[in-house]
């Protein structure tokens, strides 16, 4: 069975507004787009390192992917430009609370309200991003990336070098 036939009309078209949104009334801080213009479902996007921040000047390229049962089900967010964060897996998925299936959390760190909720839009997904970029001490209650948060909470100097690295190597490719 195709991807195709299980979209429904509501959901291409809830995609297509928000998209439409967004290129009407760019919101600052990133940019989104479709990685092919034939597929609603894979959104390519552009997070600029927010000012004031460890990843302040860079240019942080991500996949949006959407499940046929969007807005019921999150997307999932996956960085293509390395990023070092202790809520970032290694392979560069995004480990947020708004990008986590709804209802109850297994493990009790998330409440049911801080999870994927219908009403959430690309924008506030990408704000949340955002946001996590800007957190000066990340979460490490349950980090993606053990590394990073161990680097994070026994030696921030050299989490920082890192980061800048990263930050300096994207603002470098985004001119390639």
């Amino acid at each position: 069975m195709s991807r195709s036939s299980t979209n429904t009309p509501s959901n291409t078209l809830l995609l297509r507004r928000q998209l439409a949104e967004l290129t009407k009334k760019p919101v600052e801080g990133f940019s989104a787009g479709l990685v092919d213009e034939s597929n609603l479902y894979e959104w390519e996007v552009m997070i600029i390192g927010p000012p004031d921040t460890l990843y302040e000047g860079g240019f942080f390229k991500a996949r949006l992917s959407f499940p046929p049962e969007f807005p019921l089900q999150p997307p999932k967010m996956k960085f293509i430009t390395p990023m070092w964060h202790p809520n970032i897996y290694a392979d560069g998925s995004v480990c947020i609370s708004i990008l986590h299936a709804p209802g109850e959390d297994q493990y009790g760190y998330e409440d049911a309200g801080e999870r994927w909720m219908p009403v959430h839009t690309v924008e506030s997904i990408l704000l949340s991003v955002i946001s996590l970029l800007s957190s000066e001490k990340p979460n490490l209650d349950s980090p993606a990336n053990v590394d990073a948060a161990k680097e994070v909470r026994t030696e921030f100097d050299a989490y920082k070098k890192k980061v800048r690295r990263l930050v300096r190597r994207s603002a470098e490719e985004i001119y390639d």
